[in-house]
């Protein structure tokens, strides 16, 4: 029987895509079960582009990092992260392939979800940002270049400023209620690292998404990027990312932005540089004069390995949080924010 006095669990929800909310959901899941993964639904590169252009399916990849992350079962974890390496299926992650299945099976991408997780037997709950088949687009008023889908703006080396870009989705998404529903029953909501216009802008852009942000009676984190991204976010300061993270949402909903304050060692600096990547500078002045808190921490995790099976994929950055401890400053600001 459940006791009746314990304490209740801090309902988390994650917002993003990618790596940046495999390493928090890989850390949150040690504090907490309440977990609402909100995934990013616009990638159309690597093994994820092939199954969408081939089959006509909502993509599989970013989904799949959420549901491992989650997920308490280790061998099944590895078999969704397996990736062949040779023959027809060279390059896709088993993971990929089984939740497209699993769509084209059922004719409904929230029930192959539902069914992954099932298998993956993952503690929370990873929700599609949209079920609407979308693609991203990228423009600057008054010019005619236009950038569109996710791997083409990914790759891309910006010629004008994106600050001055408008991001958005077609056709026009529809946010997903159960993503909604998320944000405004969450104790904390963290937007998590990641890439500014093609990982975190896409869901930030999503009817609905900007006004649950702005009402959710939720702790508003936003976990800023490490380092800058090469020819996207060259010289960008932390507020800058903080200012892109509201400008998408379509108005100020932070409460907190938390962000590295250790330097990196010189070997560590010099793979970094091979990435292309600077270390996001810290303009202390603008942050301390932001209506949201900025709280420094070392944050600098260890670079993750290559998987050189990964043959179809886009560049993936190497650069990673210590989730470990970004999750536990996260906690400490929760529990002191409630124990005043």
């Amino acid at each position: 029987m459940k006791d009746p006095f314990a304490k209740a669990e801090v309902r988390i929800a994650v917002i993003g895509g990618g790596t940046g909310s495999f390493t928090m959901l890989s850390a949150f899941k040690r504090h907490t079960t309440q977990i609402a993964a909100i995934v990013s639904m616009a990638d159309d590169g690597g093994s994820t582009g092939v199954l969408r252009d081939e089959l006509g399916t909502l993509p599989p990849g970013d989904v799949r990092k959420c549901l491992v992350a989650l997920s308490d079962s280790p061998k099944v974890r590895d078999l969704f992260d397996y990736r062949f390496e040779e023959g027809t299926f060279a390059g896709h992650a088993f993971g990929n392939l089984l939740l497209t299945a699993l769509e084209k099976l059922t004719g409904d991408f929230s029930e192959a979800v539902e069914t992954a997780s099932e298998i993956l037997r993952i503690n929370g709950t990873v929700i599609p940002a949209t079920l609407d088949d979308v693609r991203l687009k990228m423009s600057w008023e008054g010019a005619s270049v236009e950038l569109h889908t996710e791997r083409v703006i990914d790759a891309e080396y910006f010629k004008k400023d994106p600050r001055k870009a408008t991001l958005s989705l077609v056709p026009s998404a529809t946010a997903n209620p159960m993503a909604i529903s998320a944000i405004e029953q969450a104790d904390i909501v963290v937007i998590a690292p990641g890439d500014l216009y093609t990982s975190l802008g896409p869901l930030l852009v999503i009817d609905g998404v900007g006004e649950a942000l702005r009402t959710t009676d939720a702790l508003c984190i936003y976990v800023s990027n490490l380092v800058s991204k090469a020819g996207q976010t060259d010289d960008f300061t932390v507020s800058d990312h903080a200012k892109e993270i509201e400008r998408f949402a379509g108005a100020p909903f932070l409460d907190y932005v938390i962000y590295n304050n250790a330097e990196p060692s010189p070997a560590l600096a010099e793979r970094y540089a091979e990435e292309g990547g600077v270390v996001t500078k810290v303009d202390h002045d603008q942050l301390e004069s932001a209506a949201y808190t900025a709280v420094g921490a070392p944050l600098l995790g260890k670079m993750a390995t290559s998987n050189q099976a990964d043959v179809i994929a886009a560049t993936r950055s190497l650069i990673r949080h210590d989730g470990a401890r970004v999750a536990r400053v996260i906690m400490d600001i929760y529990e002191k924010e409630h124990s005043s």
